[in-house]
């Protein structure tokens, strides 16, 4: 199946330090790339897997489930950690409920976990039918290219597939009942004006994480990695890194 122009992975090795990017539900690795090319040119090892069903057509996104698009970032991040002597894992929307489950199965082989609008709870009413609704209705209209930057578009399906989405709730309720298990350092940007993931998700994480440290984004709506906060997400990440890190960033 054809990619997408721009729906490539991206790959960088360099120093010690790497970090997992996982792209969201229906998007593709272009959310994040400028995020990975920017570690990547202060000396940080970078992957950016494309997860299964994603970056060709939304009917083949049907036949994925969560479970594919874990495995996806699970393989990922074995092959990172192989390579490098120690891991953090960052992730946009559904990408960071992502990072979240590899940080509750990894422990502290994980140094520390980066989130830009996560999605961890079924905050959208229209998905509580999808169970029954992928038997009739293959698609319905997407959530993709929520930016409020002029000029910019998410490379993502203009149509949610279904029964892929119909996945979705029991990854939401593995990783909430496990969120205890999320001993490492957590860093969470939020838009405070986001039109695809309502603040619940957000504030279960404030509750229940509580080393997490919240920044709030009040100029960027759902895809903040493209949008005009960018770079603050860029710079807030890599301080982060600098200071969790127990080796030095190649060039610092």
């Amino acid at each position: 199946m054809p990619l997408m122009p721009g729906a490539e992975p991206y790959h960088h090795q360099a120093g010690p330090i790497g970090v997992l990017l996982c792209h969201g539900f229906t998007g593709t690795p272009q959310s994040l790339r400028p995020w990975g090319e920017h570690l990547a040119g202060h000396g940080v090892s970078v992957s950016l897997p494309r997860q299964p069903g994603h970056g060709t057509r939304w009917q083949e996104m049907n036949r994925t489930r969560w479970e594919d698009w874990y495995a996806e970032v699970e393989k990922a991040f074995e092959d990172l950690r192989g390579r490098c002597a120690e891991v953090f894992v960052a992730g946009l929307s559904l990408g960071g409920c992502l990072a979240l489950r590899l940080a509750e199965v990894h422990g502290t082989a994980i140094r520390g976990v980066m989130l830009v609008n996560p999605s961890i709870a079924n905050d959208v009413p229209l998905l509580k039918l999808a169970p029954l609704l992928k038997w009739f209705v293959p698609s319905v209209p997407g959530v993709a290219n929520d930016v409020k930057k002029p000029g910019v578009t998410e490379l993502a399906y203009a149509r949610t597939p279904v029964k892929a989405a119909a996945s979705l709730p029991s990854l939401w309720s593995l990783v909430q009942s496990d969120l205890a298990k999320v001993v490492q350092p957590l860093l969470v940007f939020h838009s405070t004006d986001d039109h695809v993931v309502k603040p619940t998700s957000v504030a279960i994480i404030r509750q229940r994480v509580p080393q997490a440290t919240i920044e709030e984004l009040s100029d960027s709506y759902h895809v903040a990695t493209l949008d005009n906060d960018a770079d603050r997400i860029f710079a807030g990440s890599l301080d982060f890194i600098r200071t969790h890190a127990s080796v030095p960033l190649q060039r610092d």
